[in-house]
């Protein structure tokens, strides 16, 4: 872990300019707020780093910023795409907030074990888990040969157990 001293000095001397450059990648200052936090917290947690060696502490910053953004992107995509997949359904199926925020969370948790997988081996687990689609029509679909969709259904298999262990 970074030791907190030098993690503070780093606070200190950075966090204005990284809350103002996130407020120009973002809408909100709330949110903004929050991606600084969040920035200098994965900073504290990293294991072996010394905040005082850093060269370029912003772009430093900047890079593990960035990140997050990433991140928050595509969490935001999954959540529009439930949403709308919500909204196509009868009213018999309408699910109370906390339901559709357990969905959420449980699909956030999905796309963290999924996460570093090539998009194509991410894109053959979903449609084998979601959709039920066979290895055949998984292939076709993604215009791979099933031994390749094998190949992609294992290391998605591999990125779960790592995940939950």
């Amino acid at each position: 872990m970074a030791p907190r001293s030098e993690v503070g000095q780093l606070y200190a001397a950075h966090h204005s300019w990284l809350l103002g450059w996130l407020r120009r990648k973002v809408n909100g200052a709330d949110h903004a707020a929050d991606l600084a936090q969040e920035t200098f917290i994965r900073i504290l947690c990293q294991a072996d780093h010394c905040c005082n060696e850093l060269r370029e502490p912003r772009a430093y910053l900047a890079t593990v910023a960035q990140r997050l953004l990433i991140n928050y992107a595509e969490r935001q995509s999954l959540e529009r795409a439930y949403l709308e997949v919500l909204a196509q359904l009868p009213p018999c199926y309408t699910q109370s907030p906390e339901e559709r925020l357990l969905i959420l969370e449980a699909l956030h948790d999905i796309d963290r074990m999924l996460d570093g997988l090539p998009p194509k081996a991410r894109e053959a687990f979903l449609l084998s888990q979601l959709e039920g689609l066979g290895y055949s029509d998984i292939g076709e679909r993604l215009g791979v040969t099933v031994r390749t969709v094998k190949r992609y259904m294992a290391a998605a298999f591999m990125q779960c157990l790592m995940a939950t262990a």
